[in-house]
């Protein structure tokens, strides 16, 4: 992956997926380094009607703190938010998180979609979106809001993914700044920047 580098003022990476991706965050989320300056949220499709782990599980393999979204949350850096079940997940002006029980879009509830559009909204070209595995086409409208409002793209290689309908989806409808295996979207996230404090 040499000759691969981020922009230098990333404040905040959303991350969606699907099916099969808890196996791929468990790999992924292990590479955001202690410190980060950037804050990450995550929106992953999940069951309705069911308490969700992902921040427990997360939690056990990450370096940094990891949350389930309460509404109304201040953003904190050097923190991975995952989305709760059945609502989305949005960035507000503050920066605050806000859950939504607006209808599913692309019939999912939380949508990477919805995450996508409203951080591309807050943080412009201080974003970065990745998409990963998983079926339908959720995140594509989201990662082509992202690119819009300058903000990095970055999408998992297809026939990297356990399930490529969703990757593939979002390569249809924009191009992305970087088409990458999970390996080397990992090598990506070690290039975020870290906290001065």
């Amino acid at each position: 992956m040499s000759g691969l580098t981020l922009p230098a003022a990333i404040e905040a990476v959303v991350i969606g997926a699907s099916s099969g991706g808890v196996e791929a965050l468990r790999r992924l989320l292990p590479a955001l380094p202690a410190g980060l300056a950037a804050s990450v949220f995550v929106v992953l499709h999940l069951p309705r009607g069911r308490g969700s782990l992902l921040a427990e599980i997360f939690g056990r393999v990450c370096a940094l703190p990891v949350r389930e979204v309460l509404d109304k949350d201040p953003v904190l850096p050097g923190t991975v938010y995952v989305a709760p079940p059945n609502y989305h997940l949005l960035l507000d002006s503050g920066p605050q998180l806000a859950l939504s029980m607006d209808e599913p879009v692309e019939y999912s509830r939380p949508s990477i979609t919805v995450l996508f559009e409203s951080a591309a909204a807050l943080y412009g070209p201080r974003l970065l979106a990745v998409i990963l595995t998983g079926a339908g086409a959720d995140g594509a409208e989201g990662l082509a809001a992202v690119q819009r409002a300058g903000g990095c793209c970055v999408v998992q290689l297809p026939a990297d993914a356990s399930v490529p309908q969703m990757p593939a989806s979002a390569l249809q409808r924009t191009s992305a700044d970087f088409v990458l295996t999970l390996e080397d979207i990992m090598s990506l996230f070690r290039q975020l920047p870290r906290s001065s404090a």
